[in-house]
């Protein structure tokens, strides 16, 4: 197996002046300065050790290398492990995230692949599971209150591909043999399409499959289309963001059916973090456990509220609007449901609702529309399900990074720059020019400030004073 330790080489006794070379990101360098310090690198060689071979076989791509490479897509917004491997290739700063050698070649979207096929989900869970941990140290992971949400993604499979499960005919032949048994000629394909418009049809997932990835569901998506797609599922720390637990299903698996296993997930990571001892000056996980949980009216039901009510758990779920309902022989599902609904009527549990935007929606906006994870683009709900574990980790790390320095991505840490330069550049121009040096064209400022969110000096907010409120640019 190849390891880090392994790679690191010393370095040349001559001078390398000819060589590129790059200041590098400070995010990655500090990224890697947590990694180091937490012993990540071991941490992974360790728990892989099963899927690898001491001598035999080609170079192979190091656990630590292998996990920093698929956050890559997190933090640089990438969809797919070719256009990670294409990034690599071509940025010196992210050769120096993961120690490679300008004579060296960066890993190619094949072995990237073959890497994560090789690596089974547990593993990824364990790595999950570490991340947390580190949260958990830095009094990032609280636990009481945790926010529970899905997303569908489209899947890597085409509904023009789907086959029926009984027969294994196509669509277009399955519309063929219903227009010849009703007596119907269609002799071409648009005659068959203009027929299945007019007919009342359920493409349903008992009866349909897709033969390239057979576990993605027919649903319809977020924007309205009908699509094979996986189902995420997230369970976050309503206190600090952090997300807790990662499920994956069907596309087309109700929350209703699946909000009770992620939950018991949630329960058993928290439970896991008790024993961590936070940084000093720094709380710890809630030593109860999960004590409460905060959903949308899509998980609201009888089954679901008597469930969270056997684990001991307090409900903070939306209620539809469902009208006048029929109570008889039901005591125990009407008991649940009033005692959720005072809740939600309550001064907390509207409170809760309101985070729900910020904890939870904002999370699945980092993962999924800026982290670069918008579809997918592998196959079989063990593959999808190792992503999204990465994705959350990667996730949780920009939440510790951004409690450590500021900036949890490395873009967000370049405009926190941007501000503060141009902050810089707004009080140099307020003072009387003797105090800047002669080299300088304050005339030209102007245009540099275009760049910043005031686009002209005479347009910067001013403070009571009258003079230039400088500290605008840092909030």
């Amino acid at each position: 197996m190849g390891t880090r330790k392994k790679r690191q080489r010393q370095e040349n006794l001559w001078y390398g002046g000819e060589l590129a070379t790059g200041p590098g990101h400070p995010f990655y360098t500090r990224l890697n300065e947590v990694f180091d310090a937490a012993g990540f690198d071991s941490f992974c060689e360790t728990e892989c050790a099963g899927f690898y071979h001491h001598k035999l076989g080609r170079p192979s791509l190091p656990p630590g290398q292998y996990f920093r490479v698929m956050m890559i897509g997190f933090f640089e917004g990438l969809d797919s492990e070719r256009g990670i491997a294409w990034r690599l290739a071509d940025s010196l700063t992210l050769r120096q995230f993961l120690s490679i050698g300008l004579d060296e070649s960066t890993p190619d979207h094949v072995t990237i692949s073959r890497t994560r096929r090789l690596i089974d989900a547990e593993t990824h869970q364990r790595i999950f599971s570490w991340v947390l941990e580190g949260l958990a140290l830095s009094g990032l992971i609280k636990g009481k209150t945790i926010g529970v949400d899905s997303t569908t993604l489209e899947a890597n499979a085409a509904m023009k591909s789907i086959v029926r499960r009984d027969t294994g005919e196509s669509y277009m032949e399955y519309l063929k043999r219903l227009a010849e048994a009703e007596g119907i000629e269609a002799k071409d394909a648009a005659a068959l399409l203009r027929m299945d418009r007019k007919r009342k049809k359920k493409t349903s997932n008992e009866d349909w499959k897709n033969p390239i990835d057979e576990e993605a569901e027919i649903t319809k998506l977020k924007d309205g289309r009908t699509a094979l797609a996986y189902k995420a599922e997230n369970a976050v720390d309503m206190e600090t963001g952090a997300i807790v637990a990662v499920t994956t299903h069907g596309g087309a698996a109700a929350d209703t059916t699946t909000v009770t296993g992620t939950v018991i997930e949630a329960g058993v990571a928290v439970a896991e973090l008790m024993n961590v001892e936070p940084a000093e000056g720094q709380s710890g996980v809630h030593p109860e456990g999960v004590q409460e949980v905060v959903a949308d009216k899509g998980y609201h039901s009888n089954d679901v509220l008597v469930g969270l009510a056997e684990l001991e758990v307090r409900s903070y779920i939306a209620e539809p609007d469902r009208g006048p309902r029929n109570w008889d022989e039901r005591e125990t599902e009407k008991q649940a449901v009033y005692d959720n609904r005072r809740r939600i009527r309550g001064n907390r549990g509207k409170r809760l609702q309101r985070q729900r935007g910020e904890r939870i929606e904002r999370n699945f906006a980092h993962q999924f529309d800026t982290g670069g994870l918008d579809r997918l683009y592998v196959r079989g709900l063990d593959n999808v399900h190792k992503k999204f574990l990465l994705q959350a980790a990667a996730c949780n790390l920009a939440l510790l990074m951004r409690s450590l320095y500021g900036a949890g991505k490395p873009r967000a840490a370049h405009e926190g720059v941007i501000e503060l330069f141009f902050a810089f550049l707004a009080l140099m121009k307020a003072f009387d020019a003797r105090w800047v040096p002669q080299s300088a064209n304050l005339g030209d400022l102007d245009h540099l400030l275009c760049r910043s969110k005031y686009s002209r000096l005479d347009s910067w907010p001013t403070s009571k004073n009258g003079g230039l409120d400088t500290g605008c640019a840092f909030r």
